[in-house]
């Protein structure tokens, strides 16, 4: 975001404008082949989210981390899986 807002003030000039390397997008099938159908974090991997979300509810809040923690790593390791940086 700063080198955007960076280059209206400062810029090089040159009438082109830099060349940026665009940003790891794991939603992006042509930049992550892990996630082929472009799913978004919210989407993705809705059985581990669904079963760490209910055990969080479910749980008395002094219990939760370590009641849940399994399923929390479930949930981090399909997200990667899919290439998703967490």
């Amino acid at each position: 975001m700063f080198a955007s807002i960076s280059s209206w003030w400062g810029g090089s000039g040159s009438s082109t404008p830099a060349v940026q390397d665009k940003p790891y997008d794991p939603t992006d099938p042509k930049q992550n082949p892990l996630n082929p159908k472009g799913l978004k974090p919210c989407c993705a991997c809705p059985e581990t989210k669904s079963a760490r979300d209910d055990c969080f509810l479910s749980a008395d809040a002094s219990e939760a981390d370590e009641k849940c923690k399994e399923l929390v790593q479930r949930h981090i390791a399909c997200m990667r899986s899919l290439g998703f940086k967490l």
